[in-house]
């Protein structure tokens, strides 16, 4: 019995996560618009940071544990899922369309904060001087994105408010909100806990690296919330939601995870990731602004190579 034990506490932990992070996206939004916070700032800032909380929480749980393999691939796997299994799997259902403002305004803020990442990536850790400047580079995006959006309404502007008013309206009382909340804190950390734990178990059973199991495991679970939100949008005739979603998550899971992790703890690049990994982001986030500004959609046959890839990557680290 005590070998499924890990299964376990994998399973449980995903269900956790992605329940835990629907409860805190939803008691999050509620509050803020309670509190008089504008439909653009909270799409921009607190739609993305809810979104990658459960990518927060477990990768600040496998740092603190000296499992910082698992907190470093669980960010690169997450963007790379995020662009090839959520965006391939939403245009499956309905093609995703990309108006060229947000491709090059939100797009194009996602690749600075991936070189950014990547810049420091080459000092072979993620020391807490760099983690306090990734998080000001964030803090700068934002106000400028704040800003051009005040100023000068688009598309881009049009797509943070539609990514809220999916998650529903304003609340009619504080107690729901605030309750949705705590419970989406606490699945967060129960889940994180039980993945992290449950991940290193199978890790060792079958003598696989733990980066490959934040590259692929951790990642794929962490990355659920965002991928049930960005198919229920599809569903609703909102697939264009799933590519904001993606550009604000993957800047976050860079700039504010890895930056804000590392400022408790410094973070490690395994060799690994450091010499392949990095690079498929990296080359996987470019092809997706060139098809995007290109074509001005995310069509269903670019959702079929988009995932097809994403299956060929996750059998290479698996048999690698």
């Amino acid at each position: 019995m005590e070998q499924f034990i890990p299964y376990i506490q994998i399973i449980a932990g995903l269900v956790l996560l992605t329940a835990g992070g629907e409860f805190i996206v939803r008691g999050a939004v509620g509050l803020a618009l309670l509190l008089g916070v504008s439909k653009v700032i909270v799409g921009l800032t607190i739609v993305a940071a809810g979104t990658s909380a459960p990518e927060f929480v477990v990768s600040l749980n496998a740092s603190l544990k000296d499992t910082a393999d698992i907190a470093m691939g669980n960010v690169v796997g997450s963007n790379i899922a995020n662009i090839l299994l959520i965006l391939g799997a939403v245009a499956l259902l309905k093609p995703v369309a990309a108006s060229r403002v947000t491709v090059v305004r939100d797009g194009g803020t996602m690749l600075l904060g991936t070189a950014v990442f990547i810049g420091f990536c080459m000092f072979g850790a993620i020391e807490r001087w760099a983690g306090a400047i990734m998080l000001c580079v964030l803090a700068a995006i934002w106000y400028f994105t704040y800003k051009h959006d005040k100023n000068a309404p688009s598309d881009a502007t049009h797509l943070h408010e539609e990514e809220v008013d999916e998650i529903g309206e304003k609340p009619k009382g504080w107690t729901k909100p605030i309750i949705a909340t705590l419970i989406g804190i606490v699945g967060l950390m129960l889940g994180a806990d039980w993945l992290v734990e449950g991940g290193v178990s199978v890790a060792r059973q079958f003598g696989v690296s733990e980066a490959v199991i934040g590259l692929t495991l951790v990642a794929f679970g962490t990355s659920l919330p965002e991928l049930a939100a960005s198919v229920v949008a599809a569903f609703r005739g909102h697939s264009d939601v799933a590519l904001g979603n993606v550009f604000g998550s993957n800047l976050l899971n860079l700039l504010v995870i890895i930056g804000g992790v590392s400022l408790i703890a410094p973070i490690p690049v395994p060799d690994q990731i450091m010499n392949s990994d990095i690079w498929i982001m990296l080359a996987v986030t470019i092809a997706l602004l060139i098809v995007a500004y290109a074509l001005r959609k995310i069509s269903r046959i670019t959702g079929v190579v988009f995932v097809t890839a994403y299956l060929v990557y996750v059998f290479q680290l698996v048999v690698a």
